[in-house]
């Protein structure tokens, strides 16, 4: 075992969290060293491809996931630099007030140990640093904060036969606001709106971890090594503190990097596995889990793609993957009106490839030999596709524990066990109802959905106000460990209805700027 001289931060993970700490910490002076499990990546590396795209997705070590709706590992996650975040589709909405009390209000979920006009300010500077297109007077669910510093990106073909749709079904629609350059901003470039944004965007209109905050950190003096797999964090048994992290190099190589302040910034099947794992006398069940509730309180969001096949040419090839419009008219919590609490939204307009219709037709299965011909040929012209995004409550039994299973460097996996609740299935039923609804308004001829899927990963390390009902306070330093920060959305208490994005980075700048203002703590 090698140990390395200390420096003033160690931070697990170079995604979005990862690298915006990096970024901010670095420039105020301080040494700043990001150990990245996976490979390193580079946009040459970003091939518009669906098989090279698979390659910036998750290849670490497997996850055992169970329960009725298990969350997915692969499509979800990262793997190099810029985690998942490098292949993220850049839709940044703002949750919503009442997403931060809904104990308080509506006796379901959990509150947050802030409110929306806490992180307003954050949310506020990060669109102005990243550069958000879009139009926030149309947004008209949109809560206050200042305008988009970019015009929308453009609609195209397949969104505005859709929005015929909601037009008639009386729903409103607006220009879906995105991390995506609609002019060139911040010296990167517009988007060519040619739908590859999985692939990770080669040409860095879409903000993700390589067009922005790893350079700044990268410049300022941080220090971004890779294939270092971090396996534990390091405490003293004499007190409240971390010493820093223990990592394998590729060639198994054990070593410890010390530091004054340790922050996990992994995915989130892989925060509280490190976690675990770091159990000692002192932490007999794993470290800042004097509640118990590390890895607890698992999360994913309900979706389902609503398709149809138009009589006119959709050319869905057009657009960007995470949509062109947004519908959030089933977003605000009512309970009584509805008979469940969940918040929904649609995103409209996917990018769709000719070659991602094999992968559609799977949710037909009546459709195969001659048929299946036939109907590949229609569709590669005429199908068009919204995404259903509704919200999972938090449920402490959905949650994350070690196997008996060990990866190459003998560290426990994870499990992690998955169920929606009555809510969410009757949130997400109802959006399917409505989507065909929309699709048959706008005049498709065929229309079908997919099977209930989960999108995104939250939870299993959770903020809070009471140490004895959460991992870490509301700035992501946990309750026990003095030096021992969570970033990233294992913190999220509850996981709204908007992909995560945009509140990661802005409860993360929060974070950032509390570190800085008490750093004498941390000697």
């Amino acid at each position: 075992m090698k140990s390395l001289d200390e420096v003033d931060v160690v931070i697990v993970g170079s995604g979005a969290a990862g690298s915006l700490l990096a970024a901010k910490l670095s420039q105020a002076g301080r040494s700043v060293l990001i150990l990245e499990g996976g490979p390193q990546r580079v946009a040459d590396d970003l091939y518009s491809s669906q098989i090279w795209a698979r390659r910036i997705h998750w290849t670490g070590p497997p996850t055992d996931t169970g329960g009725q709706d298990p969350i997915s590992v692969g499509f979800g996650s990262g793997w190099g630099t810029g985690g998942a975040s490098l292949h993220h589709y850049g839709v940044w909405l703002r949750r919503h007030p009442d997403d931060f009390h809904m104990q308080t209000e509506f006796g379901k979920g959990l509150d947050w140990p802030m409110s929306y006009d806490d992180l307003r300010p954050f949310y506020d500077e990060i669109q102005q640093e990243i550069g958000l297109s879009g139009d926030a007077k149309a947004e008209v669910w949109r809560p206050a904060g200042d305008p988009y510093p970019m015009p929308p990106l453009e609609v195209f073909t397949q969104g505005k036969l859709i929005a015929r749709g909601f037009d008639r079904a009386g729903l409103r629609i607006s220009p879906l606001p995105m991390a995506i350059n609609s002019v060139p901003y911040g010296g990167r470039p517009a988007c060519l709106n040619d739908g590859w944004c999985d692939a990770g965007c080669p040409i860095l209109a879409l903000a993700n971890p390589l067009a922005v905050y790893l350079p700044q950190a990268i410049k300022a003096g941080a220090v971004l090594q890779h294939e270092s797999y971090v396996t534990r964090v390091l405490t003293d048994g004499s007190r409240s503190k971390t010493l820093g992290v223990e990592y394998y190099l590729a060639s198994g190589e054990k070593q410890v990097q010390r530091a004054r302040i340790v922050i996990v910034a992994a995915y989130s099947f892989q925060t509280p596995r490190i976690l675990l794992n770091s159990a000692t006398s002192r932490y007999p069940n794993g470290l800042a889990n004097g509640s118990g509730l590390v890895g607890s309180y698992m999360m994913s969001h309900a979706t389902s793609n609503v398709f149809g096949l138009f009589s006119e040419e959709t050319k869905s090839y057009q657009g960007r993957t995470g949509g062109q419009l947004l519908c959030q008219d089933a977003y605000a919590k009512d309970p009584e009106a509805r008979g469940y609490v969940n918040s929904s939204q649609w995103l409209i307009a996917n990018a769709l490839k000719p070659n991602d219709l094999l992968g559609i037709v799977n949710s037909r299965p009546e459709i195969f030999g001659a048929a299946l011909a036939t109907f590949m040929q229609r569709a590669a012209k005429h199908a068009a596709t919204m995404t259903f995004v509704g919200e999972d409550l938090p449920r402490p039994e959905n949650r994350l524990s070690l196997q008996h299973g060990k990866d190459q460097y003998g560290f426990p996996l994870a499990h992690v066990i998955h169920n929606f609740g009555s809510d969410d299935l009757a949130c997400y039923n109802a959006g399917m109802k409505q989507g065909h609804s929309v699709f048959e308004a706008a005049g498709a001829q065929e229309v079908w959905h997919t099977g209930r899927v989960r999108m995104h990963a939250m939870g299993g390390a959770i903020m809070g106000s009471d140490p004895g009902t959460s991992v870490t306070n509301s700035y992501g330093q946990t309750h026990e460990v003095d030096n021992l920060f969570v970033a990233g959305p294992s913190l999220f208490p509850t996981s709204g209805a908007v992909n995560p994005n945009f509140t990661i980075h802005a409860v993360t700048l929060r974070t950032a700027k509390y570190i800085l203002k008490h750093w004498r703590d941390f000697a």
